[in-house]
């Protein structure tokens, strides 16, 4: 391990600390890492802790040795999001000589004439590192980087490295051939400053890059960028293309990176291919073939925990404006796969309905009945989430063949259909679905007497099924139709209630306000006309 010394300058006393550092294979020294910069404000922040009323240390003759500092050290490391710095300021060396320079080595007399000399207020006593690259004795320009609270770091570089890898100290150096020394002002991130730098002395760039954080890659490249490292940028791209992205936070971060970088003219597309695809119709085609696998499966885990992602993923898209959404492409998938169960489920029940069928060939039927009418009811969500289940409403109203073969079937067959028909009317009820006059008509008339035969098998047979919620929205969907049709439904209703009871939906609130449309709003209309034109007689005369 080779040596480097970083000396911290300090009014009153000065303080050498020695911090090993890794060497590359052409025998270059690396940059310190950034435990060196903690270390140093760790150790300045726990002299502030020191009391202003302690008594001095004792006067001792005897010479302190230096504190040791043993660091691991990188040789490099990734990149920054935080902004470029703003100030830059050419000079001389003589210009230079404020930043720190390199002490000797103290002798016994002077570290014991600083301890005798009364400590300085040490809130006021600046930060400073210096670094040298490179062979020690060789370096033939200083970069002085001034970060933010006071914070100083001084390089000793060689000209001609920067001059090759970067195009920003290229530019700068040209215009002044004799230029000794370079100062960067308001640096954010001094740190990476330092660890770019220390990466234009490495070649296998790639080995150093790796097992680092995406989020100091991040702070390399954007400080790489600024540079104009062009190798640097090209490594923390490759990177960035292998390494996975944990967490959408860090996937956001990364994107919004590596979009900045495009925008200003540097090839990124492998990094975003992983977010976006050149081939045409990936969405319709996608999605089909995932609705297809679910609805298609037939182990019961998989599918149920599949078909709650999937509506939860699709939930996240309906989210998006209405621009950013593929609506018409997706609803046609959906409709197409309605329209293929729907077709199994009349078949199944066909199957089912087959005279002197053994119960035992009956129970893969009763199976895959159940199957479909899930699928359904999973397609019906999706579209309800999508503001889209209109045309579904329509597409049942309109199974009467199906609905004929439902008296033909055992209970236990048949009632996930009336689920499915159930989920229909509480749609209506709450708004979600707004399919027109004859289709509720029609949806009630096919589909209400098949529900309210299968009703005492869903209250006690069927765990899902929410007994309050359905007949709200069967009350509400009746009481959206004109007035005939309310009391041809609720008359009907009410025969079947009064032989049945808790066997057949309550539907006391609908019948109530019926009611009160057909015997007392009439009344009450007619009260109010009578009143308005009593008044209308009078007020001529009160003129008169």
């Amino acid at each position: 391990m080779a040596e480097i010394r970083l000396t911290r300058v300090e009014q009153g006393q000065t303080k050498i600390k020695n911090v090993p550092i890794a060497v590359t294979p052409e025998g270059f020294w690396c940059c310190p890492s950034p435990v060196v910069f903690q270390k140093s404000l760790k150790t300045q922040n726990t002299l502030n802790k020191h009391k202003p009323s302690s008594p001095p240390p004792p006067k001792t003759s005897v010479q302190k040795k230096p504190v040791p500092v043993s660091v691991s050290v990188p040789v490099c490391e990734r990149r920054t999001t935080t902004p470029a710095p703003s100030g830059l300021v050419l000079s001389d060396e003589k210009q230079c000589a404020t930043a720190p320079e390199r002490p000797p080595p103290p002798t016994a007399t002077s570290v014991a004439a600083a301890e005798r000399a009364p400590r300085q207020k040490i809130e006021s006593l600046p930060k400073k590192v210096a670094i040298e690259f490179g062979e020690p004795g060789t370096c033939d320009m200083k970069v002085v980087l001034l970060g933010k609270q006071g914070f100083c770091v001084k390089l000793s570089v060689h000209r001609d490295v920067l001059t090759q890898k970067s195009g920003f100290f290229s530019e700068k150096l040209s215009e002044q051939s004799g230029l000794s020394c370079l100062q960067i002002g308001d640096c954010e991130d001094v740190e990476i400053y330092v660890e770019t730098v220390g990466l234009m002395y490495c070649k296998e760039m790639k080995q150093r890059l790796m097992k680092q954080s995406v989020s100091r890659i991040l702070r390399i490249l954007k400080v790489a960028e600024f540079l104009g490292f062009s190798s640097c940028i090209q490594s923390c791209l490759e990177y960035l293309e292998a390494v996975p992205w944990v967490g959408e936070e860090e996937e956001e971060k990364v994107v919004s990176t590596v979009l900045q970088l495009q925008a200003e003219g540097i090839r990124v597309n492998p990094v975003l291919k992983r977010i976006s695809s050149d081939i045409s119709n990936v969405p319709k085609d996608t999605l089909s073939h995932i609705i297809d696998l679910v609805l298609k499966s037939n182990e019961e885990r998989g599918r149920r925990e599949m078909k709650s992602i999937v509506l939860k993923l699709l939930r996240e898209n309906n989210s998006l404006p209405s621009y950013a959404r593929s609506t018409d492409i997706c609803n046609d998938t959906i409709y197409r796969s309605c329209r293929s169960c729907l077709d199994s489920l009349l078949s199944l029940f066909k199957q089912a309905a087959e005279p002197d069928k053994p119960s035992e060939d009956r129970d893969p039927i009763a199976k895959c009945i159940a199957l479909e009418a899930d699928n359904l009811s999973w397609l019906l969500e999706i579209l309800v989430d999508k503001q889209a289940a209109d045309e579904f409403a329509l597409m049942w109203a309109n199974q009467q063949e199906l609905a004929l073969l439902h008296t033909k079937l055992p209970t236990m067959l048949r009632y996930h259909v009336s689920c499915l028909s159930g989920r229909l009317y509480v749609g209506i009820g709450r708004g979600e679905l707004l399919p027109s006059k004859d289709t509720r008509r029609l949806l009630l008339q096919t589909w209400l007497q098949p529900l309210m035969n299968d009703y005492n098998w869903l209250q006690h047979g069927c765990r899902s099924f929410d007994r309050k919620l359905v007949e709200e929205g069967i009350g509400r969907t009746i009481l959206t139709l004109p007035l005939e049709y309310q009391q041809s439904i609720l008359l009907s209703w009410l025969g079947s209630f009064l032989k049945t009871g808790d066997s057949c939906p309550n539907l006391q609130r609908a019948f109530e306000v019926w009611w009160r449309r057909t015997f007392i709003r009439p009344y009450v209309e007619n009260q109010g006309n009578v009143a308005v034109s009593d008044s209308s007689l009078m007020l001529p005369k009160q003129h008169e």
